[in-house]
């Protein structure tokens, strides 16, 4: 009897951990571009399209799954109801996901436990729990193709999953080829199932892209290409990685060229991770996936200048494994290992994003949502244009067709980035000629002022510091201390 109650503290570890990080639901922390996919979803909800801009059909979601597992939470909550039950439900997942990592790699219940609670809490696992994101779904189905697949050897796991997970996000073929070739290096045979899957799953998604789109690739990734990409040299380039390295390979961003946080953490993730697989254990052949998964994950995106979070979060965490088996499984002193870990990282950690996501949250939800409501109320008409970026909550709360600067919902502007970088924003105006502008700028300033001022008036300013008052004296100091958002100016076409 005591052993299976000892079993289960892994399963109570999971809903603990799940209730727990339902207290981040009351920051309403949700990232600008979850909006867009849910948006995405809406439309295939309304006009049967999957697009972003009524029937115009459009890749302006990254994931096809999420888009397809938002449309049902849609259908069957509503559109008014259907996000903290989308969210619980990330939460889940994700945690299923840490529960199948736990038992790949540890073997004491109350070690695993204790690595669900831990690992749960730390920044990268908050944020894919809550944020609206698709990574709780993507975690919990690459630990599945590893636990089922190639811990269990369940075949029709290792030909399903892989289609599932580059449905989800076409560039997890970095997890999929490191898991292939660590098989390859530690069983000395290939897993055909596992290959029929892999290419059954990158065709599938480039079929889906093709015939639906007439894309090969998700137009995410060919708009933010197009904006982004600049002509460095190798030395720039070397300097680029260098000055991005510290806020995106870490867990902890800090203002600065250098974040020593991050440099020695790394430095005791490599020591941990060689320690343990000195020991010869089964499990460093999954180590040595996550492990190696991390380091490329994060050295190509860095490399290839993709500074947003969400790319970094499942490779932070895996990373930090090591670290987390080391001090559970210490034979000598474990409680004071346990404790200083908690106390100085664990804790720290949480701390740091309990405060961002309240200020965050504030920033989004209080403030950019607010922009969309107003515009909801002011403009009736939801077939006129707005111009903005980036392209989440203001469209998702107004309800007006989209341009957005990068492209990711209009693929029009693309052609003017393509004619004229430099001011493809004003020759869209003059194109496209949309209702209203939403501009960090002051547009009635600057070489191109005279044709805003002869076309447009300024409608509203919003501020970023209108919105950092609180009854609660405590949020107020935590607005005040990192405050989050971005001024704007709102312009209404006057002809």
């Amino acid at each position: 009897m005591a052993k299976n109650t000892n079993n289960k503290f892994p399963i109570y570890a999971v809903i603990f951990t799940v209730v727990f990080k339902l207290l981040f639901l009351l920051t309403h922390y949700i990232q600008e571009d979850a909006f867009i996919t849910w948006r995405v979803a809406q439309n295939l909800l309304d006009y049967g399209v999957i697009g972003f801009n009524g029937e115009t059909k459009i890749s302006a979601s990254t994931t096809h799954l999420y888009v397809f597992v938002s449309y049902f939470f849609n259908l069957i909550f509503g559109k008014e109801y259907f996000v903290e039950p989308l969210l619980i439900f990330n939460s889940v997942l994700f945690t299923i996901g840490t529960l199948l990592l736990s038992h790949l790699t540890l073997k004491n219940p109350w070690h695993k436990a204790i690595f669900i609670f831990l690992i749960g809490i730390l920044p990268p696992s908050i944020k894919i729990s809550i944020l609206g994101m698709e990574y709780g779904i993507l975690f919990f189905l690459e630990m599945a193709l590893l636990y089922y697949g190639f811990n269990k050897n369940k075949k029709w796991v290792l030909t399903l999953l892989p289609l599932l997970i580059m449905f989800t996000r076409i560039d997890t073929i970095i997890f999929l080829g490191i898991v292939f070739l660590v098989d390859i290096f530690w069983n000395r045979k290939i897993r055909w199932n596992y290959v029929f899957g892999g290419i059954l799953g990158l065709g599938f998604v480039l079929s889906f892209n093709w015939l639906y789109f007439g894309e090969l690739v998700n137009n995410t990734i060919v708009a933010k290409k197009l904006l982004y990409e600049h002509n460095f040299t190798f030395a720039q380039n070397v300097n680029y990685f260098l000055v991005s390295f510290g806020n995106f390979w870490g867990m902890l961003k800090l203002p600065g060229n250098f974040n020593p946080v991050t440099v020695i953490v790394l430095i005791f993730e490599l020591l941990c991770f060689i320690y343990l697989i000195r020991q010869r254990e089964k499990r460093n052949y999954f180590l040595w996936m996550i492990f190696i998964f991390g380091w490329v994950k994060q050295i190509i995106f860095i490399s290839q200048k993709s500074l947003f979070d969400w790319y970094y979060w499942v490779p932070q965490l895996l990373l930090f494994v090591p670290v987390l088996i080391f001090v559970l499984e210490q034979k000598e002193k474990r409680n004071l290992w346990l404790s200083l870990l908690v106390i100085f990282y664990i804790l720290p950690m949480t701390l740091f994003q309990t405060i961002h996501s309240i200020a965050t949250g504030n920033g989004e939800w209080n403030y950019r949502r607010q922009i969309g409501l107003f515009l909801n109320t002011y403009e009736k008409d939801k077939n006129q244009w707005i111009l903005l970026e980036p392209a989440g909550y203001v469209p998702y709360f107004s309800g007006l067709k989209t341009i957005d600067e990068v492209g990711l919902v209009d693929k029009q502007i693309q052609t003017e980035i393509k004619k004229d970088k430099a001011h493809y924003w004003l020759n869209t105006v003059k194109n496209r000629k949309p209702k209203y502008l939403l501009s960090y700028k002051n547009l009635f300033e600057g070489d191109d002022a005279e044709y805003y001022q002869t076309h447009y008036q300024l409608l509203k300013e919003f501020r970023i510091k209108d919105h950092l008052k609180s009854d609660n004296k405590i949020l107020e100091k935590i607005y005040h201390f990192k405050p989050s958002g971005t001024d704007y100016n709102l312009y209404v076409k006057t002809e």
